[in-house]
């Protein structure tokens, strides 16, 4: 089959394209034929082997896809050859065919297009549980978005309003923050032109609830002063590629929470119960992911590029299959 190949660690320009064996189908596991894939952050981590978890080269990355069913390796479970899912692995997913668990599977809903189902996944599930389940953001509550522009933040803003929230999107050009008015953000500062702090509490006198921050670096500390007492700010990501040092006297004297959040680490329950709801609301239309740019598998090397730069807006897809 073809596939995107890191045959050894470094940049995304390590990345080509070749001709591989067809992955092994194991216990548990569905073959899937990839029609979308969808890249992530951590994909770039993954071909630097910067992630938490180093996965051994030569590999084939991507974490996040949505195809065609074509193999299970247990008949009487939940899925059948033909049907039309999403899903996310560990890595694989920049090739003609992944294999994942079934269990991180979910079938894409009538009418819903490839591309749509390969974006929306990760970004926005990573962001409804981040706000449903570690930031209990609601009704009338003040939420701040940093990266506001990238996959993730633009989900978050887009859920963050859709659960009652006013949202005060931060991100790094006009162009990221008008994509975040376009889906409902309120308050808008730009990082890097004035200072945050200040910026926030103008936009915010009465500080926020909380803040969902996938980017960490020098943006995470004014975005932590911006709490209100007692507020939650959730941290999903370093998509700077910096790692902030936080004074936690500023936690004790707001009485602030500060919550680690990795999607995988969802109770079971929780996961299908906010996974189901979450593919209600795109059948409905209410969520409707961002897509910034669609490479051919050949160009996946650029795709990564754009991601590592910061420059992508909402989401970048690479198209494997036509259909």
């Amino acid at each position: 089959m073809k596939a995107a190949v890191c045959p050894g660690y470094g940049p995304p320009e390590v990345v080509r394209v070749d001709d591989v064996p067809s992955p092994t189908l194991s216990a548990g596991q569905v073959r899937v034929r990839v029609h979308v894939a969808a890249v992530n952050f951590p994909d770039v981590l993954f071909i630097a082997n910067q992630y938490q978890v180093t996965v051994p080269a030569p590999f084939v990355p991507g974490s996040e896809f949505a195809g065609i069913v074509t193999e299970v390796a247990d008949p009487t479970g939940d899925f059948a050859a033909g049907d039309r899912v999403s899903g996310a692995a560990l890595h694989g997913a920049f090739a003609e065919e992944v294999v994942a668990p079934a269990h991180g599977l979910t079938r894409i809903p009538d009418g819903v297009d490839y591309r749509t189902a390969a974006a929306y996944g990760v970004a926005h599930g990573t962001a409804y549980h981040a706000l449903r389940s570690a930031a209990q953001v609601g009704p009338g509550q003040e939420l701040v978005v940093l990266g506001a522009g990238g996959g993730v933040g633009l989900a978050s803003v887009q859920l963050g309003v859709l659960l009652g929230a006013t949202v005060t999107a931060v991100a790094s050009s006009d162009e990221k923050l008008a994509a975040a008015v376009s889906y409902g953000a309120t308050h808008l500062v730009q990082h890097g032109s004035a200072d945050l702090r200040s910026a926030l509490r103008q936009a915010i006198p009465d500080g926020a609830h909380a803040v969902i921050d996938p980017v960490g670096g020098d943006v995470a500390e004014p975005a932590l002063r911006s709490l209100r007492p007692g507020g939650r700010f959730v941290t999903v990501g370093f998509a700077s590629g910096v790692i902030p040092r936080i004074p936690l006297n500023l936690v004790l004297i707001k009485g602030a929470h500060i919550i680690g959040f990795q999607l995988r680490d969802i109770p079971p329950d929780e996961f299908r119960r906010n996974r189901s709801e979450l593919a209600d609301l795109l059948a409905g239309g209410q969520v409707v992911p961002h897509v910034g740019a669609v490479f051919p598998l050949d160009d996946a090397a650029q795709a990564l590029r754009l991601v590592a730069d910061g420059k992508a807006i909402g989401k970048v897809l690479i198209e494997v299959a036509a259909g």
